[in-house]
């Protein structure tokens, strides 16, 4: 098996990676940090990215965990605990990376590279992961936990107004029934040749237009259609609410319709 090692030197592809993440990481370690052990064993078992991937697990812990406390006096910890949750979890941090353009710069064996790893969450959220451990190894834990704060902290603010841990689909379904809005329908189109769709949803409730959003697998795009919505169904039904959940109960009393998704009809999918 030959040898493929990454560049010894700082590459054009990797300046532009540290200016995404305004740090500056020394060679051998962001090539560390973009190691997946896919590469590692394709290429003699050379040091893959997990260690990193562990003390960054860590640091973005305890970093959010010490926001969430200082800047929420009144919550209690099972919603402090849920609020983490949310935006540590693969999917959130996998949306940064993706923002980022981390997929491009990952050292993947074939076989990821060949099943579209580079745009899998699981290795974009731990690679996120290892970049903040990188940024500790290189310059402390303040710089590392104000890259977690400059790229997760808008996250906690969604957190607060979208509900931690929410499933955004069942509570548009709520809402749709508590306010006799009418059938939910995702219009689900995709583009792309079979080994690398993208879709796109667009959330129709009784015909109307609420959020669309897209992602690589239909159910990704319709959870990004639905989180988009329930935006734009709290600020027309809820002004100033933090969540739905006072506000179906509210069209419950005053309308007497059901505050449950009991009453609603089934959400559906209409695909290309």
């Amino acid at each position: 098996m030959s040898v493929e090692l990454p560049s010894p030197e700082l590459t054009d592809g990797h300046k532009l990676l540290l200016k995404r993440l305004g740090v500056s990481i020394d060679a051998g370690t962001l090539r560390l940090a973009l190691t997946h052990r896919s590469y590692a064993y394709e290429n003699g078992g050379i040091p893959t990215n997990e260690r990193l991937e562990f003390l960054g697990d860590s640091i973005l812990g305890f970093s959010v965990t010490d926001a969430l406390y200082r800047d929420n006096p009144s919550l209690p910890e099972g919603e402090l605990a849920k609020r983490r949750s949310s935006v540590v979890s693969t999917r959130a941090l996998a949306s940064i990376a993706r923002s980022l353009g981390v997929g491009e710069f990952i050292y993947l064996g074939q076989g990821e590279r060949l099943t579209k790893g580079r745009n899998k969450d699981s290795i974009l959220a731990d690679t996120m992961e290892s970049l903040f451990g990188a940024t500790y190894i290189s310059h402390g834990i303040e710089a590392a936990r104000e890259l977690v704060m400059r790229l997760v902290g808008p996250l906690l603010a969604d957190a607060a107004v979208l509900g931690a841990g929410t499933d955004w689909k069942t509570n548009i379904q709520e809402i749709a029934a508590a306010r006799h809005l009418g059938a939910i329908v995702y219009d689900i189109t995709g583009t792309g040749p079979d080994h690398d769709r993208t879709f796109a949803a667009q959330l129709l409730i009784g015909g109307v237009a609420y959020g669309a959003g897209t992602g690589p697998s239909k159910k990704e795009a319709e959870r990004a259609a639905a989180a988009e919505g329930w935006i734009v169904l709290e600020k027309r039904f809820a002004p100033g609410s933090p969540a739905f959940a006072s506000s179906a109960s509210t069209a419950s009393a005053s309308d007497g319709a059901p505050s449950t998704a009991s009453g609603a009809p089934a959400a559906t999918s209409a695909s290309e």
